[in-house]
């Protein structure tokens, strides 16, 4: 909204009517550091002169248009046909929005359709919802799933899992009584010792994340051995991409795959809008969150697409709803469908091969040079950690000086991770700017 009308007598009263004493009361749930406390503007300018100094300060920002990055952690800089934002750009798609009356928009219905097809093809599982706001509340709501699906209420997952994600399943579910089990990870990887000892009857899930967030492709056949031999259900949250080269969900018997799907043809934006997918067995579609569109025939046998399950709370009582998420990403759905599409079945493997091949040229690299170390022996996709022998804000600093975005520094998530970096290396990087990366980092 680029001008907001109301007066301090209107704020006043939307405050008392939602029984919020002040604005700061409101969002006081949002810590300090993370809101605008005032921006530097001088009084009584023009709107050409405030747009002028928005747009000098957005110059300003650091981006992968102008420097070569190799930061990953959940968000994936990923090369992206023009077609794709062509496509989605068009009025029919961009303006539209899935009427109450759903199947009056055919042509919203079937890109849905198409959307739910590709991402049970690509999980191998057997139905996909038709998307939700990002792989964070995703997770979020397989996990809420699988305590309804068993009636137990205890979750394991490994502390190789995000842990932004871990938050977010923690503030998701805080009305919840839900007891979290979080396994310090082994070498990077899921510790099976220590979930044969914690799953046990009253477990309702194991969350393991594949390539999880150092990057390492964990040993999900084991994992699916030990989870189910006590009924839990097996959570699977993967990268879309790695699914190209790697053992789908459904491979592996995962019961829920989710996932974030930016890397689907949506561009990184500053953290926004993406896109979470979800897909599960058949046997749990009924609990399944979120809309499901279906294909059909009119009595005429004309084929048409149909709203086919929607238990949302804007649909049904709230008491019986599976989530009171009333949205879906349709934009971004129909963009990561358009991105599939046009890959196809060759181009997401060929995507994941030159991902594998560049990142472990670099890991080769930067192991012959002196100071830095691989954290972890296991397999990796993308991304992999290494300990650095300085500290990584200052090499950060200089990569940036030189046209470069470092790793991610674990340093912020993990005590014991300082001074670790977590590199990643897709498509997008050449030769070149693996060299000149290596060479940059040599210096330190």
């Amino acid at each position: 909204m680029k001008y907001s009308p109301h007066t301090d007598k209107d704020k006043k009263e939307m405050l008392g009517v939602i029984g919020a004493a002040s604005s700061e009361d409101l969002f006081s749930a949002i810590p300090k550091e993370f809101r605008l406390q005032k921006l530097d503007l001088a009084e009584g300018i023009s709107e050409l002169e405030l747009k002028k100094l928005m747009l000098d300060k957005a110059g300003k920002d650091y981006s992968t248009q102008k420097l070569v990055s190799f930061l990953g952690g959940g968000a994936y800089e990923h090369y992206i046909p023009q077609a794709v934002e062509s496509l989605i750009s068009r009025g029919e798609f961009l303006t539209a929005y899935t009427p109450y009356q759903a199947e009056a928009s055919q042509g919203t219905l079937q890109a849905i359709y198409e959307y739910q097809s590709l991402i049970c093809e690509l999980t191998g599982m057997d139905v996909a919802n038709a998307s939700m706001y990002d792989g964070a509340s995703a997770l979020a709501e397989a996990v809420i799933l699988a305590v309804k699906e068993t009636g137990r209420s205890r979750v394991i997952f490994s502390s190789s899992l995000h842990p932004e994600y871990r938050q977010v399943i923690k503030t998701y579910l805080e009305g919840y009584k839900i007891e979290f089990v979080e396994i310090p990870h082994a070498g990077g990887l899921f510790d099976e010792t220590a979930l044969k000892k914690e799953a046990n009857d009253s477990t309702a899930c194991v969350i393991v994340q594949n390539p999880n967030f150092f990057g390492c492709i964990e040993k999900v056949d084991e994992v699916e051995s030990i989870c189910h031999s006590c009924g839990a259900l097996l959570i699977a949250c993967v990268n879309p991409v790695s699914l190209g080269i790697l053992k789908a969900p459904g491979g592996y018997n995962a019961d829920i795959a989710v996932g974030e799907g930016q890397p689907l043809g949506i561009p990184m934006s500053f953290g926004g809008p993406y896109l979470g997918f979800f897909a599960v067995k058949e046997k749990h579609m009924r609990k399944m969150p979120g809309r499901v569109a279906g294909m059909t025939k009119d009595i005429e046998g004309k084929r048409g697409f149909v709203l086919t399950m929607q238990a949302r709370e804007q649909h049904i009582r709230r008491e019986k709803a599976t989530s009171n998420i009333c949205s879906n990403e349709g934009l971004m759905a129909l963009a990561a469908c358009i991105h599939l599409s046009l890959l196809g079945k060759e181009g997401i493997k060929e995507v994941a091969r030159q991902n594998v091949l560049k990142s472990h040229y670099l890991k080769d690299k930067i192991l012959k040079l002196s100071g830095f170390e691989l954290m972890f022996d296991a397999p990796f996709f993308n991304e992999f950690v290494v300990r650095c022998g300085k500290e990584t804000d200052k090499i950060i600093g200089d990569l940036l000086k030189h046209g470069m975005i470092g790793g991610l520094p674990l340093g912020r998530f993990r005590a014991d991770m300082k001074n670790c970096m977590l590199i990643c290396v897709t498509e997008t990087k050449s030769k070149d700017d693996l060299d000149r990366f290596a060479e940059l980092l040599g210096k330190h």
